[in-house]
């Protein structure tokens, strides 16, 4: 196996044309390349190449959420091999949750606006979401100073991550797209 160095740009474009889980780096560059696929290629040595870490987005502060530019698109980041390979719905939520963070660090401090009848969902501190309920399972979203409530059933998490998508400045259509990762 040969290994190439690629520029931030390019990775993501490559991650971003994913059409399948497990989809390997190789297997897409061939798609989009339209050449034949590998006959006999080893799976070890397919998994090996795609396993390069997702280079995070910079974005731009935004007073308003307006539709998300190409430039700042978290799907340009989520690196759907990554997604299957987390532990359980948890592990794929506080997955997605991070993706969304790396994408819009300026902006990520707006889901603190969502709530639940009687709880938080979100807070800077696990202090403070253990003081707004029971039971509260509380979770760091990775590389962030942001804690979510993970005790919740699936349903209650999509309807989380379809919430932070729309309150992102993603379309409706982009937010359920995101949910349904879940």
């Amino acid at each position: 196996m040969k290994t190439i160095e690629i520029d931030d740009e390019l990775y993501q474009y490559i991650a971003s044309n994913t059409q399948s889980i497990g989809e390997s780096a190789s297997q897409i560059l061939r798609r989009l390349l339209e050449l034949e696929p590998v006959q006999g290629a080893s799976a070890a040595v397919q998994t090996e190449v795609s396993q390069v870490e997702p280079v995070p987005v910079e974005s731009k502060t935004e007073v308003k959420p307006e539709p998300v530019k190409e430039s700042a698109n978290v799907f340009n980041i989520l690196n759907k091999e990554e997604l299957a390979m987390q532990k359980g719905v948890v592990g794929r939520f506080l997955f997605i949750l991070a993706a969304f963070h790396r994408t819009h660090k300026a902006q990520f401090k707006k889901v603190l606006e969502i709530k639940g009848r009687d709880r938080i969902y979100f807070a800077m501190s696990k202090e403070a979401l253990l003081e707004s309920g029971s039971s509260m399972n509380p979770k760091n979203i990775t590389d962030s100073e942001y804690w979510v409530m993970t005790n919740s059933n699936t349903t209650r998490k999509k309807m989380m991550l379809h919430e932070v998508a729309l309150i992102l400045g993603y379309t409706e259509q982009q937010a359920e797209t995101v949910r349904d990762y879940l």
